[in-house]
This record gives structure tokens, sequence and C-alpha cells, in this order.
């Protein structure tokens, strides 16, 4: 994979716990079936091998859809799972020493939560900017400072990096978003917790293709 590609306009971000007791499994297939075309494995409670365990499996899903897994902030997994990408914050390992350990051409995803982490060492090397939180959401409780439709308009301005926006992105707020600046939209709960993973999926899909006409 080119690390300069990124054509990929539905990101979903797992959250067990958003499935609201249904099958893990079920629901990323039928988002997937409905345009997701991203997916990112985030765990925060599973040890390292249950996690690369769940990631294989979700892995083999991905790859019949042909849609690229990502690994969030565990780089052992996503090597171990053989992903297409691995995701860091700010507060997780260096993104110098995860192209060490990955290899220089390996996609690593980087959160931004203000301006000024644009011009820390290391986000160069970025193979897209998690722009997070859009809006203040529950799901994403270790952040302080909302980017807004107008920091997320300023952040494109300043960068060439394809920009994910996450944090409370909803079908109602979606070709809003975009049209700020995303490249990408990042659901969680909008699409875990529908009653229809898939047609959640489908609108998201729906109001993206509306914000580019």
């Amino acid at each position: 994979m080119d690390i300069e590609d990124f054509p990929y306009h539905l990101y979903l971000v797992t959250d067990e716990r958003a499935c609201l007791g249904r099958d893990f499994f079920w629901v990323v297939e039928e988002a997937l079936k409905g345009g997701v075309d991203i997916i990112q494995l985030r765990e925060k409670e599973l040890s390292t091998p249950e996690f690369i365990e769940k990631a294989l499996r979700l892995n083999e899903i991905c790859s019949k859809y042909e849609v690229p897994l990502i690994v969030n902030d565990n780089v052992e997994v996503a090597k171990a799972a053989k992903a297409t990408g691995l995701h860091i914050g700010q507060k997780d390992e260096e993104m110098q020493q995860v192209k060490k350990i990955l290899g220089s051409d390996f996609p690593v995803g980087l959160s931004l939560e203000n301006e000024s982490e644009l011009t820390k060492a290391g986000s160069q090397f970025a193979w897209y900017f998690g722009v997070s939180p859009i809006f203040t959401t529950p799901t994403k409780e270790d952040t302080y400072t909302e980017w807004g439709l107008e920091g997320l308009s300023r952040l494109h301005q300043l960068t060439s990096k394809p920009l994910v926006a996450i944090g409370n992105i909803k079908i109602s707020n979606a070709e809003m978003v975009m049209r700020a600046g995303a490249d990408c939209l990042a659901v969680v709960s909008g699409i875990c917790s529908a009653k229809s993973p898939g047609k959640a999926a489908e609108e998201f899909k729906k109001e993206i293709e509306k914000s580019k006409s």
C-alpha cells in the first residue's frame, strides 16, 4: 500500500459495548455490507493474546470485503494480526518508535487534539490525522477540547494530510462535517448501536456523497 493513498470515506471504530449485547462480528460485517470502507479495532480491556485473536478473526472478515483493518494503540497486535495499519494517540508510543518496529512504510494514523500537535516531532510521518473530537462525546472521555466545524475547517487549511473526523458524528451532521474539511468520517455508536448497522452505514455514505455535490 502506498502510504500516501487514503481513498476511504467511512471509518468504523469498533466498540464492543456499543454493540448492545449483539454479536460483535455480526455488527461489523453488517456495517461492511452497508459501505464501511475502513475499520479500526479498538480494545482497551483485552489482554494482548485476546486482542490478537480478535484482530485475526476480524481481519479475515475485512479481507473478504477488501477493507483495511487498523489496530488501535498496540504495535504487537498490529504486527501479529498482519493489520493494514496502526492508529496511535498523542499519549501512546512515539511515532518514530512505532515506525522503527513496524517499518517506515507501515501506515500509521495519528490523533490530533489541538493545532499545536500538528508540528510535534513525528507528525509528518502520519498516514492521516484523526481529528478528535469534532464534538464532545461520551465514548472519548480523555479529551478536553472539541474542534467544532470551525476548528476542522482551519486545520484543513493548515495540512494536506487526510483528515478523519471523529467525535459524535451522526447521520444528521455528517454532510456538514465533510463540507467543513473532513476527508473521512469515523463513527462509533452511530453504527455499532444502530438497530441496523448496515442501513446506518448506507445512510452515512449517502450523506458523504451529498457533501461532494
